[in-house]
């Protein structure tokens, strides 16, 4: 029988989609949430996002370089925010974003 491959990409957006959610969450138990509201938004985004992204690249679909295309934008837009909260799960979020965002452009080019 044989194994069941990932692409660096969806490997990619796996991670920072399950990175994303886990930082939302968290940003939720902050003291000051209204500050965090930004991130969370941008966060579920984010993971949203990569979730597709990784099914249109494991699948191959026909519209796999236009979802990476956006999937990069909203990866760095996603980062962008995190990189602006202490927090260490915002920093390792905006990580695996711009991890993410590296991989899809590279599947875009």
């Amino acid at each position: 029988m044989s194994s069941i491959q990932f692409s660096e990409c969806a490997k990619a957006c796996i991670e920072c989609s399950l990175t994303c959610t886990t930082c939302a969450d968290l940003c939720l138990g902050e003291p000051d949430l209204e500050m965090m509201r930004e991130c969370i938004k941008r966060c579920i985004e984010c993971s949203e996002l990569c979730a597709v992204c990784a099914k249109a690249d494991q699948r191959e679909s026909i519209f796999r370089q236009e979802v990476c295309a956006l999937c990069t934008k909203v990866c760095e837009y996603c980062a962008e925010e995190c990189r602006r909260h202490e927090a260490d799960h915002c920093q390792q979020c905006a990580d695996a974003c711009i991890q993410c965002a590296t991989a899809c452009r590279k599947m875009v080019s």
